[in-house]
């Protein structure tokens, strides 16, 4: 019976892969098993996993045959893992010696749903610890508990699918899954609907996992049109959220947190190609319009000077034809 599945999805990351894979060496058991997806790589990646599908204990391989996103890689495998239980990790970050067992131990212990962890942001030789935002450690919680407040960073804002470890049950509920086709952002809706609809989970201090940040081939530093997909991926937590029956309460943070990462990209928009600059402004543009007004009013008088009126004059910014046509 394998116990713990870990779903890994790789694309282009031959400098990392054998760190990442090795990381997973030192965390085998018998009873685990590395359900590793290759992304249509086009380097070195295919081949190094190849090697590991043979040497690594419980590795199970697995290719795209073409290029389909984090989210969809993932979900390739998730449909492939056979565990009780499923965590993540990506192709260029790396795991301590023994993390995956002592987080195991401690859901097995509080019986949850899904537990949440710390992590280590890797920034070339800099190291700091980033923890979920979650005062109560070790104590089952409710889950929609954990959304608000509205104006204070909350476990929905600490999305990474990597930082933690999840029941199998969620993936029979339909909550484990990632929205196919999504090439950024692809964990907001996830953790929303994880909050929204799992029933319990618990914020524990099991400080094993190290990300990496600055990869030049990872899509937060490249400005090209897939960024744009957190507008889609932002459209369908609104979606969602307002759906709810407690979407009074929530909706609020939902668009509070909308407009925070508009205002974010918005605010950096010269790393993005001209095209994708003049598309940012504009699908922003109408993505604010879209959002229930009088909550949107309300987030405004919530946000600083600076990010309030940057969307305020996006807001105002005259809607082009396509955009009414849609």
């Amino acid at each position: 019976m394998v116990k713990l599945s870990v779903v890994v999805p790789f694309y282009n990351v031959q400098t990392y892969a054998p760190e990442t894979l090795e990381s997973l060496r030192t965390n085998a058991r018998d009873d685990f098993e590395f359900v590793l997806v290759d992304d249509c790589s086009t380097d070195a990646t295919h081949d190094i996993l190849r090697r590991a599908a043979r040497e690594l204990p419980g590795a199970l391989l697995l290719r795209h045959e073409r290029n389909a996103g984090l989210a969809t890689a993932r979900n390739t495998g998730i449909d492939a893992a056979r565990g009780e239980y499923l965590a993540f990790l990506d192709g260029d970050d790396w795991l301590a010696p023994g993390h995956l067992a002592r987080l195991l131990a401690a859901i097995e212990e509080l019986g949850c749903d899904f537990v949440r962890t710390d992590h280590v942001r890797c920034t070339g030789k800099a190291r700091t610890v980033h923890r979920v935002p979650v005062g109560r450690r070790g104590e089952v919680l409710r889950p929609r508990d954990a959304i608000l407040p509205a104006e204070r960073s909350t476990s929905v804002d600490y999305p990474y699918a990597w930082a933690g470890m999840y029941h199998r049950r969620l993936v029979d509920r339909g909550l484990l899954h990632f929205e196919d086709g999504l090439r950024t952002a692809e964990d907001r809706p996830w953790i929303w609907r994880l909050h929204r609809e799992a029933e319990s989970f618990a914020a524990v201090s099991t400080l094993g996992i190290f990300y990496r940040r600055g990869v030049s081939t990872s899509l937060t530093q490249i400005g090209d049109a897939r960024q744009l997909d957190f507008l889609r991926a932002f459209d369908r937590v609104i979606e969602e959220t307002a759906a709810d029956p407690d979407s009074g309460r929530l909706l609020p943070k939902a668009v509070r947190t909308y407009c925070a990462i508009i205002a974010h990209h918005v605010g950096s928009i010269d790393r993005f190609e001209p095209p994708v600059a003049r598309a940012l402004r504009s699908r922003s543009a109408a993505a604010l319009r879209r959002l229930p007004q009088d909550v949107l009013r309300a987030a405004l008088d919530t946000m600083d000077d600076e990010r309030a009126s940057l969307l305020r004059r996006l807001r105002r910014r005259p809607a082009l034809r396509t955009e009414v046509a849609a």
